[in-house]
């Protein structure tokens, strides 16, 4: 057991630190519940399909942290609501599948993009946007060291430039502020400075609730089994998985059809205002992704000082609204 946890902290560590960039490629040029009809455009008599049940307007006035990973607090998702994200694209390759596989569903999903990205393949972006996705952001560069290890001023630069290359790659121009507030840190490596800055600007932080693990090797039935144990376990929250891994592409329309066979509901993220309604972590909670960020950080900076985590393992409290 003990080998397996290592091998298992140390592939994660890898892929933290060596995320899938495309480089260089040149740039190119609302708040009801949404029922399967309005996702989907017309029903096809016969065919079933999983469909997106609800949207929630989330509100990041003030700053947001959620997702039990990382933060004591989390979205207030009934039994078996999922929300979909997908971080690290978009991906020449397998973005579309992904995309293709959403659709054939109904199902809408949330994409935290690189801002290069972004900026390599504008036209994945702006497909994902007019497919009703939501796209967040998820730093410039991805830096293998994480924002943590390179320090505040320089990380948030590349945040900045993030959100500046998404913006302009889905709708053409940026303004001083991103159009959708939604962050998630690289590896969940924030820092309190990072958190303060980032909720004195209103933009809300993602975490999740469980990942797929696709950055272990593994085959696409491997991997939907995988994650597929973890949300029926779990029976609700923020799933993680990457649009850059083949493994996840293929493994999608099978996941998504068996969601929909065990009653499964898709929640969909999209912006909205004032504050979101939350709910406290469980008692004894602590932070999962500690002990990932500092085996990234010794990696990078054997005889750095230790960089406070904004969220120190501890037992869970109850947290105001």
């Amino acid at each position: 057991m003990k080998n397996r946890d290592a091998l298992f902290l140390f592939l994660m560590v890898a892929a933290l630190v060596r995320p899938n960039v495309w480089l260089d490629l040149g740039p190119g040029p609302a708040a009801a519940s949404e029922t399967i009809d309005m996702a989907c455009g017309s029903k096809q008599p016969g065919v079933q399909r999983l469909g997106t049940a609800r949207q929630i307007e989330v509100g990041t006035q003030g700053g947001l942290q959620v997702g039990l990973k990382t933060y004591p607090r989390d979205l207030a998702l009934a039994d078996h609501e999922i929300v979909l994200t997908f971080d690290d694209g978009p991906w020449p390759t397998t973005t579309p599948k992904i995309l293709d596989a959403l659709a054939a569903q109904c199902v809408k999903a949330t994409f935290f993009l690189i801002g290069r990205n972004a900026q390599a393949a504008p036209a994945l972006v702006r497909r994902e946007i007019a497919e009703g996705h939501t796209v967040g952001h998820h730093t410039f560069s991805h830096p293998g060291a994480t924002l943590r290890g390179i320090g505040d001023i320089q990380a948030r630069a590349d945040i900045d430039k993030g959100f500046t290359a998404d913006d302009k790659a889905a709708y053409g121009k940026a303004d001083a502020e991103p159009r959708v507030p939604f962050f998630r840190f690289p590896g969940f490596a924030d820092t309190p400075a990072l958190n303060a800055w980032l909720s004195e600007r209103n933009i809300g932080i993602f975490g999740t609730d469980l990942w797929a693990s696709d950055w272990l090797p593994m085959t696409p039935e491997a991997e939907e089994a995988l994650v597929l144990g973890r949300i029926e376990k779990q029976g609700r929250g923020i799933v993680l998985m990457h649009d850059s891994k083949a493994s996840t592409a293929a493994m999608l329309p099978k996941l998504l059809e068996d969601l929909r066979l065990r009653g499964f509901r898709i929640v969909h993220l999209v912006p909205g205002s004032g504050k979101t309604e939350t709910m406290p972590a469980p008692a004894g909670w602590t932070s999962e992704t500690e002990a990932i960020i500092e085996t990234v950080l010794r990696k990078h900076a054997p005889s750095r000082k230790q960089t406070p985590a904004a969220t120190p393992p501890r037992s869970a409290e109850p947290l105001p609204q």
